[in-house]
């Protein structure tokens, strides 16, 4: 093979540009944690004390900015999990899960934006099947153990886990942890024994959860782009 032949390997970035990528994945955090996914790419470039132009060149838009630092949030959902499995008490397991996640969310508007699918992303199918397993898991723990109600399928508590956002948001500063209070009722009609009547309506089936939130992801986009 001749000089010519050879494939010249990529170019490093320089250092000056290597801080200016970490400077925008720590900005995004920070500016999509207080504003979700509103934000824009402008606001993220302020926040980290760098022009606009120099963010676009390293991301096309704040979506490819948001898969920067989307890997490490589901991460972090997965690890939540993990605990939760490893707790001696299946039914606290199952509690600490549900606090856990929706601290984080709470705290995190845009980590719960993403995991309500606003983020635009092919990868969403894969989060879906990434964290389906540990959770049917942790559910499935506190049913066999007596302590969950043998009609509460997973689907039933992503569905809560939105509720209970959703309160969150509209308590706003006011009350930020309010969700605490409705998560305590939720959990009183979740516990095995709650009521002798069986749930009125069939839960979502898994494909249905899936389809349910794509149709919700496409909303919420929708909403962003024409704030933008």
């Amino acid at each position: 093979m001749t000089s010519t032949d050879a494939v010249a390997p990529s170019r490093p970035l320089r250092k000056d540009a290597v801080r200016n990528r970490e400077l925008l994945i720590a900005a995004a955090r920070e500016v999509f944690a207080q504003r979700g996914l509103e934000a824009s790419m402008d606001d993220i470039a302020r926040q980290a004390g760098l022009g606009v132009g120099t963010a676009y060149r390293h991301f096309a838009n704040k979506y490819e900015l948001a898969t920067a630092i989307f890997e490490q949030s589901i991460d972090g959902v997965v690890g939540f999990a993990e605990r939760a499995l490893d707790a001696t008490d299946p039914w606290q397991g199952l509690v600490s899960f549900l606090e856990s996640l929706l601290e984080a969310q709470t705290a995190d508007r845009g980590l719960r934006e993403i995991l309500m699918g606003a983020h635009d992303s092919k990868d969403m199918e894969q989060v879906h099947d990434r964290l389906i397993g540990p959770f049917s898991q942790i559910v499935e723990r506190a049913r066999q153990s007596g302590a969950l109600r043998p009609d509460v399928q997973p689907t039933d508590l992503g569905v809560v886990t939105m509720m209970l956002c959703q309160a969150a948001d509209l308590a706003g500063a006011e009350s930020p942890q309010l969700w605490r209070r409705y998560l305590a009722v939720v959990l009183d009609g979740l516990r095995a024994g709650a009521s002798a009547d069986p749930l009125p309506i069939a839960p979502l089936s898994e494909n249905a959860f899936r389809s349910a939130m794509a149709a919700h992801k496409q909303m919420l986009v929708r909403e962003q782009r024409s704030g933008n």
